[in-house]
């Protein structure tokens, strides 16, 4: 017997077909209940959307570990060999809006939900090892840059390469982004990074630095700019499509995780900033370490309360695991959960797809929109004599040792830490198709740029990061560029 449609307050609607009206064909009432509580839900359906990492898909699956890595982190979902975890992962692109397309040339974001049995641990990565900026006090102004202009509406090719050439450690990730990888041919196909450099502690307090590598099992495939112009001319939902399907046939994707750890010590006197986001660790200095498999096999019943709300903070950790000095990550603690506070609400912790499901959350935390009252009658202060939730008193991670005095810095410069010799690094390591492939795609954009000295910086960047590399942009952006004025 199927159910009866009722109002939100649980009253049976009887008819849910025609408005109520003043006779047959008279003017609606204001009294009718069911059409004034649709239409204001409505209006009211649509939430802002991220601001970055708006266009998404999601899927369920788990962790579980293939490796003793115990020696490494006291972190519980990680402690033995064959313990599996309950995942939420989030892909997305990161500058286009909730109605983009799938198959373009950008990051994509690559963001873990661990529901641990200690809270939940977030992962909030991308589909590269770097990126475009190093101190998150430029990263609203990259954005801006990236995003439509406010006169044209549109993307410009100028705001992007005129930021671009005032951010030398962009280089790096520029040559990954317009590289053969920079437009994946699906999420199952393409690797997972953490980006970030992280920290790991074992049970006797022993701290590493940490970085993540998620090896897709399916191997990697990528888009050249023609091909991807045809999918999205086709199916601007490619990604979102692939990844459904492909769960609901019954073939999971997996990923094998990997991580690169560089004792505490090492890092003061390393060759060049480990925390710095716009570098990578050679695998000769610290080699791929095998963790785990991660798996997708379940899809979102409801893509809006699942995908849209699902809200993800780096600084969501666990026991065992905890941040670095990197600026960006520091900056990433702060910024990702108060965006999703504004977004969805405080309570935005409290929907299915954020809560802990094999642990509770105990705090004091009351009120606010959305709010349920799951604590009753208990206090909501703390310390108190009624046998509130009380600290543990046991540290996530390891302290970190600090000198100096308050103001702001430039990092100070190791050994080889310049912003471009990575980037040369990386187009060495190229084959001719694939250098042939990078020059056109940079010169097809950057040709679009109207101001002359905007491009000359930056080419002096690809120079700068291997002679060749610059030289041959720049001639292919002077054929580009003859060719539209002729």
């Amino acid at each position: 017997m199927s159910k009866i449609l009722t109002t939100e307050s649980g009253a049976p609607i009887a008819d849910n077909q025609n408005s109520a009206s003043a006779g047959e064909y008279g003017p609606l009432l204001i009294q009718d209940q069911q059409l004034l509580e649709k239409l204001a839900r409505f209006n009211r359906e649509r939430i802002p959307e991220r601001v970055v990492h708006a266009r998404g898909s999601g899927a369920y699956g788990y962790f579980e570990v293939t490796d003793e890595v115990s020696q490494y982190t006291k972190a519980d979902f990680l402690a033995e060999v064959g313990k599996r975890t309950e995942v939420f992962l989030r892909f997305s692109t990161v500058a286009g809006n909730l109605g983009a397309s799938d198959a373009v040339r950008d990051p994509r974001g690559f963001a873990l939900k661990f529901y641990t049995g200690e809270g939940n641990y977030d992962l909030v990565g991308n589909n590269t090892p770097v990126f475009f900026i190093k101190d998150p006090l430029k990263f609203p102004d990259f954005i801006h840059s990236q995003k439509r202009d406010p006169f044209t509406g549109i993307t410009e090719a100028d705001n992007v390469w005129d930021f671009w050439a005032h951010a030398p450690e962009a280089t790096h990730q520029i040559t990954w982004l317009f590289g053969d990888r920079g437009i994946p041919a699906s999420y199952r196909h393409m690797n997972g990074y953490g980006s970030h450099t992280y920290q790991w502690v074992n049970s006797a307090g022993e701290a590493f630095w940490v970085k993540y590598h998620f090896k897709t099992n399916q191997g990697v495939r990528s888009l050249d700019g023609g091909q991807a112009a045809e999918v999205v001319g086709g199916d601007a939902d490619s990604h979102q499509r692939d990844l459904h399907q492909a769960i609901e046939r019954g073939v999971f994707p997996s990923w094998t995780l990997y991580v690169q750890l560089m004792p505490v010590a090492a890092a003061a006197d390393y060759r060049f900033n480990p925390f710095d986001l716009t570098k990578v660790w050679p695998h000769a200095d610290y080699p791929l370490v095998k963790v785990g498999r991660l798996v997708l096999n379940k899809n979102p019943e409801n893509v809006f309360a699942e995908v849209e709300q699902a809200a993800f903070s780096p600084n969501n950790f666990v026991p065992g695991i905890g941040p670095s000095p990197d600026k960006m990550l520091q900056g990433r603690l702060f910024a990702y959960a108060d965006a999703q506070r504004y977004r969805l609400g405080v309570n935005h912790t409290l929907l299915a797809v954020n809560a802990p499901k094999a642990t509770e959350a105990n705090n004091y935390g009351r009120d606010g929109f959305s709010a349920v009252n799951k604590s009753g009658r208990g206090k909501n202060y703390e310390p108190n004599s009624y046998d509130g939730p009380r600290q543990s008193d046991n540290a996530l991670a390891a302290p970190v040792a600090l000198n100096g005095h308050t103001g702001t810095y430039t990092t100070p410069k190791h050994t080889k830490d310049d912003d471009f010799f990575q980037a040369g690094e990386l187009y060495r390591l190229m084959s001719d198709g694939e250098k042939d492939r990078l020059i056109a795609n940079l010169a097809g954009f950057l040709a679009q740029v109207t101001r002359d000295d905007v491009v000359e910086k930056n080419l002096a960047h690809f120079r700068a990061a291997d002679e060749e590399y610059g030289s041959r942009l720049a001639a292919a952006v002077a054929v580009l560029r003859a060719g539209d004025e002729g």
